[in-house]
């Protein structure tokens, strides 16, 4: 059995923010055995990774059901593993869609790292998506902000964005899990980002996750990338602009991501990572 770590991501509490299985060194593992040992662990995602030498490592991503393309937060907190390990630096990792750079430092004693996206896009969300995904989210189309239109953002992985008009909607998340994860697997999305602006560059979020299994993921980095393409496209922030993104509150998981958006190019996601202490066998 490979050494297996445990941390929670966009964090500096072990009860808070997003849990995330990491194996530093998966060599020799096959995608069965990667997808059981991610299902033992039961957490949103589980990174695996295979170093290869001067800070790069191919890495492959499992939700307890499939494999996916990129996780922002498991990128987050196996960068910080291998930081608190090997020192701070610079770490690139080989994604299924791409190379992720991923810098290491260290701040008050904590250690902090921030990865850079895949070159994003963001296309019209088709009514063939939106409306079975409001159907399966049972939500109305006057609930949505119309600053904010439906759109889908990829920086990594394809996620539905949908703001919210108040942020009572967004606290209010009763969806059909299985009409929800089918329409989403008819889209190849990841997640369904809903979010809230309470200011210009402070957003709420909540990523509901029925094709990885979850009925809600605390911290998604990698929707939280693909967002950041989305504002910039829209026109909605200035770059270089830094957007705050607070989630999982209402899951009593709070989780703070840091959004930095350039002119142009990949978009970079922050946060800390702290230990998750293993439990203890009966």
């Amino acid at each position: 059995m490979p050494e297996i770590l445990r941390y929670a991501a966009f964090t500096e509490r072990a009860d808070g923010g997003n849990p995330a299985g990491v194996v530093p060194d998966a060599t020799g593992l096959d995608a069965a055995a990667m997808r059981a040992i991610a299902a033992e662990l039961g957490y949103s995602e589980t990174a695996f990774l295979c170093p290869q030498g001067d800070g790069i490592h191919d890495v492959r991503y499992f939700s307890p059901l499939a494999e996916v393309p990129f996780c922002g937060h498991a990128t987050i907190a196996a960068a910080v593993a291998i930081a608190e390990r090997e020192g701070p630096g610079l770490l690139r990792f080989r994604t299924r869609n791409g190379e992720v750079l991923v810098e290491t430092t260290r701040e008050d004693g904590r250690t902090r790292a921030t990865l850079t996206s895949v070159e994003p896009h963001v296309e019209p969300a088709p009514d063939t998506l939106l409306a079975p995904a409001l159907a399966a989210l049972r939500w109305h189309a006057d609930e949505l902000d119309p600053a904010l239109p439906p759109r889908v953002a990829y920086a990594g992985a394809r996620h539905l964005v949908l703001a919210a008009r108040t942020r009572e909607r967004l606290r209010r998340l009763d969806y059909d899990f299985a009409a929800l994860q089918a329409t989403m697997l008819a889209h190849d999305l990841t997640t369904v980002h809903l979010v809230w602006r309470e200011t210009p560059v402070r957003f709420h979020a909540r990523d509901p996750f029925p094709v990885g299994g979850v009925v809600e993921d605390p911290a998604t980095g990698a929707a939280a990338a693909a967002f950041g393409a989305y504002l910039r496209t829209l026109g909605l922030v200035t770059p270089p602009a830094t957007v705050t993104i607070v989630q999982g509150e209402d899951m009593g998981r709070p989780s703070l991501l840091t959004v930095g958006i350039g002119a142009r190019g990949g978009i970079r996601v922050s946060g800390r990572a702290v230990p998750i202490t293993a439990p203890q066998p009966a």
